[in-house]
């Protein structure tokens, strides 16, 4: 795990714990799916229009999964909530003749400011620090060692979204958008033999934005604390 986000998060943590002696404290596990948003290459014919393409491809954002972890200090009917949170985000540029799978694994730290609006709904918004581990795309040469896509030159996003708690239960549906510009990077395509398919081009955009969507689980609640232990175990619900 990257040493900084580590960093990030036990501070995040520390700060809670310190400040939950007189709020409501909260700790839990969260997972699900997200899709992705965004991307765009532009192939280069390489003078050679009746070989090579040289259209503008957008890809079809597919469904990933992410696991994590949360903790929640409540002021009243606000919030703060720092998360840690692995995920796996992936998309689908469809080339004529080929298709090309555009994967990701990146860590974020989401440090979301909430307020509960009614019973168990809330609204959230915050940044996010982001650390990509791997950005690959299928078919790009050298074969053997293809090159990193550029995913960020900032490390942060902006968050915003609602959820909703039942008891030990929730849901989350959350928007993430990237804070990063477009970077261009110059690469070199598998080819195949297709005609008319893509060789040379830019991935002009390697941004992504999500759609993600948690179930929650919530381990620890000072709220509760006062009620009687579940046999058995050291957690109270």
């Amino acid at each position: 795990m990257n040493k900084k986000i580590l960093s990030l998060f036990i501070g995040l943590m520390a700060l809670t714990v310190s400040t939950s002696q007189a709020q409501e404290f909260k700790l839990g596990l969260k997972g699900g799916i997200n899709r992705s948003f965004g991307g765009e290459i532009d192939a280069n014919d390489s003078n050679n229009p009746g070989r090579y393409t040289d259209e503008t491809f957008t890809p079809d954002g597919k469904i990933g999964f992410h696991v994590g972890g949360w903790a929640q200090v409540n002021f009243g009917k606000f919030f703060v909530r720092p998360e840690l949170v692995y995920s796996e985000v992936k998309s689908e540029y469809v080339f004529p003749g080929s298709t090309s799978l555009y994967e990701v694994t990146e860590f974020s730290v989401p440090l979301l400011v909430g307020y509960n609006v009614w019973g168990p709904l809330d609204i959230y918004a915050g940044p996010a620090y982001k650390n990509i581990i791997d950005a690959t795309m299928e078919k790009l040469e050298p074969v053997n060692d293809p090159p990193q896509v550029v995913v960020q030159n900032t490390p942060f996003t902006a968050q915003v979204g609602a959820k909703v708690e039942f008891g030990s239960f929730g849901l989350d549906v959350r928007y993430e958008k990237s804070l990063s510009s477009a970077d261009i990077q110059g690469v070199d395509f598998l080819n195949d033999g297709v005609i008319g398919g893509i060789n040379r081009a830019d991935i002009t955009d390697g941004r992504y934005d999500q759609l993600i969507v948690s179930l929650t689980f919530k381990l620890f609640d000072t709220a509760n604390k006062n009620k009687r232990r579940r046999r058995g175990g050291s957690c109270y619900f």
